[in-house]
């Protein structure tokens, strides 16, 4: 595995890989590397032959200076994990590679109104500024992100669409803990009482999943349920709970062929987020979360 530190550096390795007839494969992370993450590489491994993550914690798309500051940062274990999970090239770039005198953003309008983008003013100008910027360093054939991330993902493929970009958004599923707590960086920060609550997050999915299959089809008691299942858990506060089109992250009333239903609360000072997708095949729904 090499490591590379400047734009220069990655273009000239990934040159060598596109000359040997390699497919480039890229998932990008601010590190904190666990299952999750290693799962994405997994699925990029089955569709390329060269595989490249970025590990870059994007002051850009915090809104928050306590948060960014507080983000866990461990590249040596970073380094190894990434090796073990079959990583070619790891792009390990400063402030100063990535924003020379920036003064061009990306924005991905209607998108980003709702769910998260209501909370986080920026952040994800920040988060397709820093991608769009990555995919022109490494281009790639296709770019692995999760599921988790939903409106994330979801953005960028609308941006990849938008800009043209020749590559293709892979989006893979929700990695969990055994107890159903979806892996993020973010959960070391969660005390034992805290953590314990959370599980109410994969509870509600749980409770959404299960009406859908008797043939619940209202956005709003659906909505409600989940909220119902939530309270459980007693969070500390709930940012949202919400049912929208998949292709535009909008609200609906009820579900359509293609839908989101998107939670994020917080248990102590941690904000969690999770969703499953919800798609009608052969005049059924399947719930994916």
């Amino acid at each position: 595995m090499k490591t590379a530190h400047t734009i220069e550096e990655v273009r000239s390795i990934i040159r060598a890989a596109r000359a040997e007839g390699r497919g480039i494969g890229f998932v990008p992370t601010m590190g904190y590397l666990h299952r999750g993450h290693t799962s994405l590489v997994e699925e990029s491994r089955k569709k390329t032959g060269f595989q490249v993550m970025s590990i870059f914690v994007n002051k850009m798309q915090f809104n928050d200076p306590k948060d960014f500051s507080n983000y866990p940062r461990d590249l040596e274990r970073d380094l190894s994990i990434a090796r073990e999970a079959g990583v070619d090239l790891v792009f390990v770039p400063t402030d100063e590679v990535m924003y020379r005198d920036q003064r061009t953003c990306v924005d991905v309008d209607l998108l980003t109104d709702h769910l998260c983008g209501a909370h986080r003013p920026g952040h994800f100008r920040g988060v397709f500024t820093v991608v769009g910027k990555l995919f022109n360093i490494v281009l790639p054939d296709i770019a692995v992100f999760g599921q988790k991330d939903i409106q994330q993902a979801v953005g960028l493929e609308k941006m990849v669409a938008d800009l043209n970009f020749p590559l293709k958004i892979v989006i893979a599923p929700t990695v969990r803990e055994d107890d159903g707590l979806a892996m993020s960086s973010r959960n070391r920060h969660l005390n034992a009482d805290e953590r314990h609550r959370a599980l109410c997050i994969h509870r509600s999915l749980k409770k959404a999943a299960e009406m859908i299959a008797s043939g619940e089809r209202s956005a709003s008691n659906i909505s409600e349920a989940v909220g119902r299942v939530l309270a459980e858990g007693s969070p500390d506060k709930i940012d949202y709970v919400s049912v929208v089109r998949y292709g535009d992250l909008q609200p609906v009333d009820g579900i359509s062929p293609k839908s989101v239903l998107a939670i994020a609360a917080f248990f102590g000072s941690t904000r969690l987020i999770d969703n499953m997708i919800m798609e009608e095949r052969d005049e059924k729904f399947a719930c994916i979360y």
